[in-house]
């Protein structure tokens, strides 16, 4: 079963004389597209040359992303710009550029548990395996090759055996081909042609001396963050989480790695406009790079007690700490993440008025992953919370915001009855297991069933339920291979395009890299109005479908869309108006909202349509934290406007 794509980026069927055809102050249209221009990206020989005719040019970075002002195909040249102001930066050939139609790229998963990525030279190569019903046969011998040898037939390149976090080192896999799949057992699978550049070429010699890895681990650390609920009740948990840190502090003592473990507190009510006397919303009590012995933790904690006055809801401003965990801490100085929740109740919905961050648990799970942390749920199941039905509820939140890409899980864990014993047994075990990491790695060791060592994941799908130990264990391999990969410089190789499946080739549940749309300050813009206009429209039109139809031609023709797209029929869905944008046009990604129409509108439940309009707020906001966040902004070209510049957002950000 195989559908293609229409995300291609191949030789353009434009034509063009010997001279150079151009638009004087535009670059070109991309074939069939009515705003995107043709650009390219520059492989590591590429030079920038003055003119045409020039001989000699200026040494560019490998992955530059120019736009074309003009081709000339009798010389195989190319004019070229860093942006969209029609100003001209040089020439270059042809051949040392990849023609890119989509600003889309891949980011490997950390490859724990997992196989790692094999890139095949050609499709009909990848393609067997992904057809195959033993596909294990076919990929056991070619990492068996590639262990002995370094070589396997059909396989250009393999992914690094560490993790390459990007935001320390950006690289770009962008997508080529994208063709739909499906593996024997019912899977589905992109099977995706790439192109590999790497930023910054390191020489035989600079790799020869990167730190080996058994020396770089010994400078491991790791930071565990409690973010606990502190409203009325949850004395006796907060009694038991001090005591756990307390214990696990006098055994790092005893065993000298005092500074390589360092533990965090983050305290949790919910809003204080609503009831002052709760004091705080969120509070920041110990930052863990602050801390080093059990004695100065105890002392920043001293007052933290439950509430004196009780919230205005059941659920708590939970997403409130949760983001005071992910913003006032600086987790880069740490290889291990952790946040561990501890709550009785659900977290207050981003939508609701009482919310003072307006973000929900995919944007905070994603914002963890961009940090690199892991984050746990204790939830208590207290009577409390039974009785006002509010288990179920926060159960589906906190799966929500916990589900780990590693493990392919939620790291959610109830605490039967709010017994405290139960949950004082999890605490000590989580701070355990991870001490127990630390311990390891200060002797040079890696956790056992590293990447680095097999390829071959311990987990299965019949033993997915692991206990909390066990995860940890394994979320202790990931943030090491993330942490080597960050100080001995891993990097994808220079350059090369192959073929490779998004998903494991033979576990197939665990996804094998991350899709995102690199888009540029203009397109994200353009995006927040369209999710703003549509969410408006829906908020109007729950009681009329027609209406929020009408709003949304209105809003099309406001942003500039085709307005011969803007048919009146009963039928016409949300994707026919143009408003996504071309940029988002071809993506392998399923839209919340692309293919509803009036009767689709009308057809679903009012809970149905509050919850789309609920998503698609709290998009919206986290839309805000990208354009606001300065350092995460890439700059795929020297020279061009600052507004080229481009965020990489995940489709599942996407509306």
């Amino acid at each position: 079963m195989r559908i293609k794509s229409n995300l291609k980026v191949l030789a353009l069927s434009v034509l063009f004389a010997s001279s150079f055809a151009y638009a004087e102050d535009k670059p070109l249209l991309m074939e069939g597209k009515e705003t995107l221009y043709q650009r390219v990206l520059t492989t590591p020989d590429c030079v920038l040359k003055a003119s045409a005719d020039a001989q000699d040019g200026k040494a560019i970075p490998a992955f530059s992303r120019y736009y074309v002002y003009g081709r000339d195909e009798a010389t195989g040249t190319i004019k070229v710009g860093a942006d969209l102001t029609g100003k001209i930066a040089g020439y270059l050939d042809s051949k040392c550029t990849i023609d890119w139609k989509m600003q889309m790229a891949l980011l490997f998963t950390n490859p724990a548990d997992r196989n790692r990525t094999l890139i095949f030279d050609t499709f009909d190569n990848l393609d067997a395996v992904v057809n195959a019903e033993d596909p294990k046969a076919i990929t056991d011998p070619l990492y068996a090759s590639l262990k002995q040898t370094g070589k396997a037939q059909g396989v250009v390149a393999t992914e690094p055996e560490t993790y390459i976090d990007y935001t320390k080192q950006f690289y770009l896999l962008p997508i080529l081909e994208s063709t739909e799949n499906m593996f024997y057992d019912g899977f589905y699978v992109r099977e995706l042609k790439i192109a590999s550049v790497t930023e910054d070429q390191k020489s035989k010699a600079q790799a020869q001396k990167a730190q080996p890895q058994t020396s770089a681990i010994t400078s491991f650390k790791a930071a565990i963050v409690f973010v606990i609920d502190s409203s009325i009740s949850m004395q006796p948990y907060i009694d038991r989480t001090k005591k756990g840190i307390e214990a696990v502090y006098k055994r790092l003592e005893q065993e000298g790695l005092e500074d390589s473990v360092s533990f965090g507190l983050v305290s949790f009510r919910s809003n204080t406009k609503a009831v002052p006397g709760l004091e705080y919303t969120s509070k920041l009590y110990v930052n863990p790079g602050e801390v080093n012995n059990a004695e100065d933790f105890a002392h920043k904690v001293q007052d933290l007690n439950q509430a004196k006055v009780s919230s205005a809801l059941f659920d708590e401003d939970a997403y409130s700490g949760l983001n005071t965990a992910l913003s006032d801490i600086n987790w880069s100085q740490f290889g291990g993440r952790y946040i561990v929740l501890i709550t009785d109740a659900g977290a207050i919905e981003g939508s609701n008025k009482l919310s003072t961050t307006g973000l929900d648990a995919r944007e905070l799970r994603l914002e963890a992953e961009h940090q690199g942390a892991a984050i746990y749920a204790l939830h208590l199941l207290t009577n409390a919370g039974k009785k006002s039905q509010n288990h179920d509820k926060a159960k589906t939140q906190y799966e929500d915001l916990t589900f780990n890409q590693v493990l392919q899980k939620p790291l959610y864990y109830p605490v039967n009855a709010g017994d405290v014993n139960e949950f004082g047994q999890r605490i000590d075990e989580l701070a355990a297991s991870i001490a127990s990491q630390v311990r390891l790695s200060s002797e040079g060791k890696i956790a056992a069933g590293s990447a680095a060592a097999t390829p071959a994941p311990t987990a299965t799908p019949q033993n997915q339920a692991s206990s909390l130990e066990e995860d940890t264990k394994k979320l202790g391999l990931a943030m090491q291979l993330r942490y080597l990969g960050t100080v001995t410089g891993t990097k994808t190789p220079t350059f090369l395009e192959g073929y490779v499946a998004d998903r494991d080739l033979v576990y197939h549940e665990k996804p094998t890299s991350t899709p995102v749309v690199l888009l540029t300050k203009a397109q994200l813009s353009d995006l927040k109005d369209v999710v703003s206009g549509v969410m408006e429209a829906a908020n109007e039109g729950m009681l009329s479908p027609y209406e929020m139809f009408q709003n949304i031609r209105s809003l099309a023709a406001s942003l500039g869309r085709d307005p011969s797209r803007l048919s009146e029929d009963q039928s016409f869905k949300i994707a026919e108006s143009g408003l996504l944008g071309e940029y988002l046009d071809d993506l392998p990604y399923k839209s919340e909202i692309a293919n509803i129409d009036e009767a689709a509108w009308a057809a679903m439940a009012p809970q149905e349509q509050d919850a789309l309009i609920r998503s698609l707020e709290s998009k919206l906001r986290y839309y805000q934290v990208y354009n606001d966040d300065v350092d995460r902004w890439i700059d795929l070209v020297e020279g061009a406007d600052k507004s080229e510049a481009v965020y990489p957002v995940p489709l599942e950000a996407l509306p």
